[in-house]
């Protein structure tokens, strides 16, 4: 909640989302649908540090709607919320193992008339004494961002999505779970895609494709068999290098309109996806020259620098910040003379990550 809490205060796209709301499951045969994710997602970022207070929470209809003409779908995606059931494991008064089961908002207002102008209508909600027990007890979170949220054409992408920035923040790239765990952990209904081939080409290499693009990292998997049956599934995520982070800041700022097309002639335009706890850290930090103004040093990055400094020591997992950024310097060459405030911030962080992810801890 203090992540969330100082996102919010920034400003910005990047929200937190905490680990046990990415990770809860479905009741069987129920999930929610590509509109009703953004929505939840677009609750948790607008309530930010205070969505376990008991009290209510409001955003503007036109937040959501996002060019959408008419607000019979905000209607539908409040409904949905509240008659989805999620499922956790728990114990009953003998304590005992149990399961219990929830929904995500107890109550929500919907005005009934717009007005012109900025506040032309609003929706209100609450969150479920269950669910704002979760997120109070939450000790993981994934960054995401708006843009990348809102950006996804499929559900199973957006819920993939994520795992992975919720993985990647704990350390963990891998994921491995059989054919339940994955329709689980997917919301994947047990009568949709019975077939792998189907489940691989409808909904693994969908996502994959969307996530490649779209995310501040990539998704491998691979396919586990017992004899020519796919048993289980073993996902693996990558963060990006900093080129592809630059190229990730610049496609968030392009129309969504023509994504497909550059995605599948194998142009390199992604969305920004979260940056992790080390960006979290660094952008809110009282750095003098301010986000806007960083531009990385010739020299030494420990003093004067505070903002790529903090970025360095929270996600180079114990390298010498200046060895990190000497083989940043080295990738980059001349390109990095141009880099400031935000492309950089990103671009960095994607690096020092990388960076990790290729020699482990020292």
């Amino acid at each position: 909640m203090r992540v969330a809490a100082a996102l919010q205060a920034k400003g910005g796209d990047e929200f937190a989302k905490p680990g046990s709301i990415v990770e809860v499951k479905f009741v069987k045969g129920q999930s929610l649908s590509l509109t009703a994710s953004r929505l939840l997602a677009l609750m948790i970022l607008t309530a930010g540090g205070d969505a376990w207070e008991d009290r209510p929470h409001k955003m503007r209809k036109a937040d959501i709607r996002r060019g959408h003409k008419g607000n019979e779908r905000i209607s539908d995606m409040l409904e949905e919320l509240h008659r989805t059931l999620f499922a956790v494991d728990d114990k009953s008064w003998r304590g005992k193992k149990a399961t219990l089961r929830f929904s995500l908002i107890s109550s929500s207002r919907e005005e009934a008339e717009d007005e012109e102008g900025a506040d032309a209508g609003w929706i209100e909600w609450e969150f479920t004494p269950e669910a704002r027990k979760l997120i109070q007890e939450s000790e993981t979170y994934a960054v995401l961002n708006r843009q990348a949220v809102l950006g996804f054409r499929s559900t199973y992408a957006l819920k993939l999505y994520e795992i992975g920035a919720l993985r990647l923040h704990r350390r963990q790239s891998l994921w491995k779970g059989d054919m339940t765990a994955l329709r689980a952990l997917l919301g994947i209904a047990p009568d949709v895609y019975k077939d792998f081939a189907q489940l691989r080409r409808k909904v693994l290499e969908k996502a994959k494709a969307e996530i490649d693009q779209l995310a501040h990292f990539r998704v491998e998997w691979r396919e586990i068999r017992q004899g020519r049956t796919v048993t289980e599934i073993e996902f693996r995520f990558e963060p990006k290098d900093a080129p592809a982070q630059i190229a990730t800041v610049d496609e968030i700022g392009r129309h969504s309109a023509g994504r497909r097309a550059r995605r599948e002639d194998e142009v390199e335009t992604v969305a920004v996806g979260a940056v992790t706890q080390a960006a979290v850290a660094a952008l809110v930090s009282k750095d003098k020259a301010g986000a806007g103004e960083v531009a990385f040093p010739n020299g030494t990055i420990r003093f004067g620098s505070d903002t790529l400094a903090a970025i360095a020591r929270s996600a180079g997992g114990g390298w010498d910040i200046d060895l990190i950024a000497d083989a940043y310097r080295a990738q980059m060459g001349e390109r990095l003379a141009k880099l400031k405030g935000a492309k950089l911030i990103a671009s960095w962080t994607g690096f020092c990550e990388s960076f990790l992810a290729r020699r482990g801890r020292p």
